[in-house]
């Protein structure tokens, strides 16, 4: 499609004539009309421009076809930063990252629900493409993408001990499904728990999710390796303390090696 045929093309979505577009314009109907028949092959600058404007569009778009930027936006360093990054990430680590964008928007007021807001192509191997929706909509499918999502992580056999403790052979350990959401993000392995120490919130047999980390804060729940053998208790500072009150408190100055193995984040639902 030249110039020619775009500015057909408009002038027939908004039923503009010649005569009318000459008025609008003020060319002269004779020369808009040369115009229009392609008998002028370099219409003058000054005359395109006036087109473009009385028909509501930019002459960029006339000339070549590039739609309009209505955003207009113009970027900080920051911002383009930003950017740059944000294009690094998959499809996990975007919907992460609008969901605390959509938070702090309204937190600050600024999420109205009439706002419309993109959704991005599930997969990073699709097309660049994406839909704009109201943002109900977009709400509902984001709940649905984050109910349905999965990621594997490793399951290790051997239990670790709520009560009496197990060495933990990380040699032994099978793939399992968890979900893929806000809450499973740190997970990075999971746990099979034995006794009740832990009770009333973790019971025998429940599947701990565990990040990898060397330490944890005084009251978090952790994953520790006492002399050779595995505890699933909760940090305090100088002892391992057990949730539930039938249990003594365990001190580390009684062992000659304690190593933390990872925080626990949460369980698996028991199905």
């Amino acid at each position: 499609m030249d110039y020619i045929a775009r500015i057909k093309q408009i002038k027939a979505e908004r039923k503009i004539t010649n005569e009318k577009l000459s008025e609008l314009t003020g060319i002269p109907l004779g020369t808009l009309s040369k115009i229009m028949a392609g008998i002028s092959d370099s219409p003058k600058l000054s005359n395109m421009v006036l087109i473009a404007e009385a028909l509501g569009c930019t002459l960029d778009y006339i000339v070549t076809g590039t739609p309009e930027n209505k955003n207009n936006y113009s970027l900080s360093a920051d911002e383009i930063a930003f950017i740059e990054d944000y294009r690094q990430l998959d499809n996990h680590g975007r919907e992460l990252l609008a969901l605390v964008a959509h938070k702090e928007l309204d937190r600050v007021g600024m999420f109205s629900e009439y706002t419309e807001r993109v959704v991005m192509a599930e997969s990073v191997s699709a097309p660049k493409t994406a839909k704009i929706l109201p943002v109900a909509q977009v709400n509902s499918a984001r709940t649905a993408s984050s109910d349905f999502a999965r990621r594997t992580v490793l399951l290790y056999d051997l239990p670790v001990s709520a009560g009496p403790g197990v060495y933990l052979d990380d040699s032994l350990a099978d793939e399992i499904s968890i979900p893929d959401n806000e809450k499973t993000a740190s997970t990075n392995f999971a746990l099979r728990i034995s006794g009740n120490s832990m009770e009333p919130k973790y019971r025998d047999g429940d599947i701990l999710l565990v990040e990898d980390t060397d330490s944890v804060e005084i009251g978090e729940l952790g994953i520790f390796v006492l002399d050779g053998n595995g505890y699933f208790k909760k940090y305090g500072g100088d002892r391992l303390i057990s949730l539930n009150s039938e249990y003594g408190d365990i001190l580390l100055r009684d062992y000659a090696e304690a190593v933390c193995c990872g925080r626990v984040v949460g369980k698996l639902k028991r199905k």
